[in-house]
């Protein structure tokens, strides 16, 4: 569907496009906690989920750096002989998934940044 800039989240239209915000805010309330849908503030306030959620995914993906100069230390001797690789393979996919998300948050952060209205 997107045919914004590189690295624009797939299931939001561009911006601009009528229902763009709509859809932005769901793809970064699904980005983020569950309980983040709780609160009305992300909704009212698209710009203000996005920057949040940018955070968020920044702090997820330094854990999963931790995790990976961690793992072999902290759980290789918990785990059989021969399985550490695929924990290091899940990590560092994650670890993509949340630098390409985290990208796309912070790309979202600036249109939303450019339709709002100066104070």
């Amino acid at each position: 569907m997107s045919s914004g800039p590189p690295g624009w989240p797939e299931r939001v239209p561009p911006a601009g496009v009528s229902g763009w915000e709509e859809a932005a805010v769901s793809w970064l309330l699904d980005q983020c906690p569950a309980d983040y849908r709780a609160y009305q503030a992300w909704r009212k306030h698209p710009a203000a989920l996005a920057w949040v959620a940018t955070r968020h995914l920044q702090a997820q993906l330094e854990a999963m750096r931790g995790a990976w100069r961690d793992v072999r230390p902290e759980l290789g001797p918990l785990l059989p002989p021969g399985t550490i690789g695929d924990v290091l393979d899940a990590l560092a996919r994650e670890g993509l998934r949340l630098r390409a998300a985290h990208r796309a948050a912070g790309l979202l952060l600036e249109a939303l940044r450019l339709r709002a209205p100066m104070r």
